[in-house]
């Protein structure tokens, strides 16, 4: 269940972010698919914005910007545009999620659920055919794969057919990963799925 949005072009509010609790966000998915991302599960911003990866300070979308994976720096903190969203399914990039409910915190999830989230995306990847799927966050990809000792980058098994690859986690709480070291993550994951990297350009640029 979707919650109730805020306004486009508005960040949510107090309220808008407790309604969006225990909701979903769609999947961000296009026919010409090449790399999914496949985030842990949405954080309360994401759902009450309709946006992946859309709260202040994840640093999702400047390391996809840095590594060339997109021609502009997307700012979907009030919402995704359509230009953003059709810029990004152009390049070939989707993204999904192991877990679909919204929680303020990822610590607030079951570990079943990570498994049955393998299942799910393991039913979308046979459809769709990415070359690589990424794992946003190296835990995440060991609570669902079942892999305690999964280190980060290529892991040595498929998915579906496809590259499975761990991501070190863009959120802004991991001090462990800088915005530089998630640009060369994320860009290798890229290449490796055949998407075109491109110089960046600044924000609103096209």
């Amino acid at each position: 269940m979707a919650p109730p949005q805020a306004s486009h072009g508005t960040r949510p509010s107090r309220a808008d972010l407790e309604s969006a609790r225990d909701t979903t966000l769609p999947d961000l998915l296009g026919p010409d698919l090449r790399l999914l991302i496949c985030g842990i599960n949405p954080s309360l911003w994401a759902a009450a914005t309709q946006a992946h990866f859309a709260r202040p300070g994840n640093r999702f979308w400047p390391a996809l910007h840095d590594a060339g994976l997109t021609g502009r720096l997307v700012d979907c903190s009030a919402g995704m545009t359509a230009a953003d969203r059709e810029h990004v399914l152009d390049r070939g990039i989707g993204i999904t999620n192991l877990v679909g409910r919204a929680t303020a915190r990822a610590d607030e999830l079951d570990p079943a659920e990570f498994v049955a989230g393998r299942e799910r995306l393991a039913e979308l990847v046979a459809r769709l055919r990415p070359a690589v799927v990424a794992v946003a966050g190296v835990t995440a990809y060991r609570h669902a794969f079942e892999d305690p000792r999964a280190v980060l980058g290529p892991q040595p098994r498929d998915l579906a057919g496809a590259r499975l690859w761990a991501l070190p986690s863009p959120s802004g709480l991991n001090a462990h990963a800088s915005r530089a070291g998630l640009a060369e993550a994320f860009g290798a994951a890229g290449r490796a799925a055949g998407v075109p990297i491109r110089r960046p350009s600044p924000a609103g640029g096209t």
